[in-house]
């Protein structure tokens, strides 16, 4: 036995402090068990020391909100007795270490915590960041985490709908794997993971329990260093097959009325699993160590409560069912053993060889974990370029355009998407490369739509205007397609907290998403933090990435982002100012990298996406596309190329002059194709709702011209669009 000492507890990622705080509330020194137990729920990562008191925040209320952060997913309502259960989480460090199995165990954990809420999972999303295109370990790990997810994803049959890829060199040093889960679920049939009741039987099922992924919590809340090597063993290994076993055998048992409560085994394993269902029932457990099904000889109890081998659950399950719950997980080939049973002590008992090995009371590792106020430092906004004539004079905007097509951020992603199943299931009625990826809800009318934003040059320029952007983009990814919004999911993904800076970013990202989400009724209902997003004292631009869904009653009514018809005229919804700081254009063209993000105007947000909504809903506009990265004639371009029609804009008028107009990423803004019947329709509602508006264009020829200043065929910026990744791959 390991004779545990301050060193030791160190080691496990304790500070002084906490080490001492344990030994006062036990009363004595831990064993090496309850170390590694209190390691684990101390960590950052389960505890959320250091955001608790900020998550509160959060809005997290609105009419079709039926569960809010603290379960395993968010939940909403979205008519008749349906429901979406789903969530976003991080796998950073997992997959910076080991790529593919990192991302894969990342896709396979978010929808254990899915269907863990008795929702069959329908979709998959991811958010992925990558270091510098030009760093030497980029292209390696692009290509694994992508074989990882796909591998995943592909073999449970479940469709990846949407996505996002980011390359920044902050990055370099730390990726992020963000993987995100929907689940349709009877709205009186969800499961929680509160247990309730004394002496009633706590069920392993899964998997066999392994020695792959201890200490994986507590490594996602470490630092990295040169031996980020030897962390591999703290990566869990995945089996795609053993999930769908085990998500068909879980479904299976909550068509009946034996499950109390149920917890994914996910980041420290049986350890916060037990926990956390007793912590909520305010109960006690006690588990049989011996009794774990264990795939490798002579496990340690220590081993055995902090591995995180993958496709593993723990239930509490009425008395007297256990027969009944065995048959169906035999018929499924998987373990089920009775470990454990609900006690009324209010601790966590541990049984090894008829030996207890560990006693803690469930209040020290729950309720009396740290909780942190970290000092944090303020953001100023930062003062504005002015950009003089000279700077544009020698500019040509198909030049510029072709430059900004090729960036690493704007270009196709489609080398990356065509290697996950989009359509398996049969549902999905928009696929990736759109605004939103969108899927029906099977045998009915409505379709959910759901999107994965981040924007990390926003959010590190000024976090507080970052964090409402980033909401905002999500808002508009949804009205696009002809979605109401309904709710939203964070991966809040920062640095090391302990610096002022990057808690100050956190602190100011949060409040910037709170703000954003209260005003458009677009409510946080789950989530997930990631810190220590850091390796060898350089950290990660803060980048809270955002899942939304929304809503279609009808799927008929979905609008997609390709052009449709000649003839057709085209409308900016939304005021241009012409904001070019931060801008890609800014960045690739005139080498500028300070300045602020873009001013976030909630209200015109919210005025333009309902008008955005109602004009769908009356059939009045045939294709819209939000204007984000690049600006309205990047936005242009990939309407364009999906649509295969070319455009003839019209000349601009005003004080904005044109590289401001076509590659300012002003906020709020939408381009709509309407039908020349409809035109004076939609010209009397946008004035009658105080919208503005600009006449953009005509749908027409296979070109997209603008007088003397540009005359590119679609054929020139489609291949400038879509070379970029696929030769860097090939490399």
């Amino acid at each position: 036995m390991v004779e545990v000492n301050e060193k030791i507890a160190i080691e496990h990622g304790l500070k002084s402090d906490e080490y001492k705080k344990i030994c006062d509330l036990l009363k004595r020194t831990p064993n090496i068990t309850e170390l590694g137990v209190f390691s684990a729920m101390w960590n950052e990562h389960c505890s959320y020391k250091s955001s608790r008191r900020h998550l509160k925040k959060l809005h997290t209320k609105g009419d079709q909100v039926i569960q809010g952060p603290g379960e395993n997913a968010g939940v909403v309502d979205i008519e008749d007795d349906d429901a979406i259960v789903f969530k976003i989480e991080s796998h950073n460090h997992p997959s910076f270490i080991e790529p593919y199995q990192g991302a894969a165990t990342g896709v396979g954990g978010i929808m254990r915590d899915v269907f863990t809420m008795g929702a069959r999972p329908i979709a998959n999303l991811n958010s992925i960041h990558f270091g510098s295109p030009d760093h030497e370990k980029t292209r390696n790990l692009l290509r694994g985490v992508v074989k990882g997810i796909g591998g995943y994803g592909n073999c449970i049959g479940v469709p990846t709908i949407a996505g996002q890829t980011c390359f920044d060199e902050s990055y370099n040093g730390n990726i992020l794997v963000n993987a995100m889960t929907l689940g349709l679920v009877n709205k009186n049939k969800i499961f929680y993971s509160k247990a309730a009741g004394i002496n009633k039987p706590v069920i392993y099922v899964g998997s066999k329990t392994g020695r792959d992924g201890i200490h994986g919590a507590s490594m996602a809340s470490a630092i990295f260093d040169d031996k980020i090597e030897e962390k591999k063993p703290t990566v869990q290994v995945g089996d795609p097959f053993t999930e769908k076993l085990l998500l068909e055998a879980c479904l299976e048992l909550m068509a009946g009325k034996s499950i109390i409560s149920i917890q994914d085994m996910g980041a420290a394993g049986l350890t916060s699993s037990s926990i956390e269902m007793a912590s909520k029932g305010d109960l006690g457990i006690e588990i049989d160590l011996t009794k774990v099904p264990c795939r490798e000889e002579n496990m340690t109890p220590y081993e055995i409560m902090l591995s995180e081998s993958q496709e593993r659950m723990l239930i509490v399950l009425e008395e007297g069912k256990e027969k009944e719950a065995k048959k169906i997980f035999d018929k499924w080939n998987l373990d089920f053993a009775v470990i454990g049973k609900t006690t009324d002590s209010k601790n966590i008992e541990l049984f090894f060889k008829n030996e207890k090995v560990a006693e803690i009371p469930i209040d020290f590792l729950a309720e009396n974990a740290p909780m942190y106020d970290r000092k944090w430092i303020k953001s100023e906004l930062p003062k504005e370029n002015s950009f003089s004539k000279d700077q544009f004079k020698s500019l040509k905007l198909g030049e510029c355009l072709n430059k900004i097509l090729q960036d690493p951020n704007i270009s196709d992603k489609e080398w990356i998407w065509s290697q996950y199943d989009h359509t398996v299931m049969g549902d999905t009625i928009q696929r990736p490369g759109g605004d939103a990826g969108v899927v029906r809800v099977h045998g009915t009318n409505k379709a959910v739509a759901a999107a994965v934003d981040s924007s990390a040059t926003y959010c590190n320029a000024h976090p507080l205007t970052g964090g409402k952007q980033v909401v905002c983009e999500s808002w508009r990814n949804m009205i696009s397609v002809g979605a109401k919004p309904i709710a939203i999911t964070n991966c809040l993904n920062f640095g090391n907290p302990e610096k002022e800076r990057n808690m100050g970013e956190f602190v100011e990202c949060v409040e910037g998403i709170s703000e954003a989400s209260k005003y458009l009724n677009y409510p946080v209902v789950s989530g997930n933090v990631s810190f220590y997003n850091e390796t060898k004292d350089k950290g990660i631009k803060p980048t809270p990435s955002i899942g939304g869904i929304g809503l279609l009653a009808n799927y008929k009514k979905m609008i997609t982002m390709e052009l449709k018809n000649n003839g057709n005229y085209l409308f900016v919804i939304g005021k241009t100012e012409g904001h070019l700081d931060q801008s890609v254009f800014a960045r690739n063209i005139l080498s500028k990298f300070e300045g602020p993000p873009p001013e976030v105007n909630l209200f015109n947000e919210k005025q333009n996406g309902l008008i955005i909504l109602k004009l769908i809903n009356n059939n009045l506009i045939e294709t819209c596309h939000d204007v984000s990265l690049g600006g309205i004639l990047t936005a242009l371009s990939k309407m364009s190329i999906k649509g295969n029609k070319g455009i003839n804009i019209f000349p601009i008028n005003g004080l904005v002059n044109k590289f401001q107009y076509f590659f300012g990423e002003d906020q709020g803004r939408y381009i709509i194709e309407i039908k020349p019947k409809n035109l004076e329709n939609v010209e009397n509602m946008l004035k009658n709702d105080s919208i503005h508006f600009d006449k953009l264009g005509l749908v027409e020829g296979d070109k997209i011209t603008l007088e003397n200043d540009l005359k590119l065929s679609i054929d020139d910026i489609k291949e400038d669009y879509k070379k970029w990744l696929k030769e860097y791959m090939v490399n």
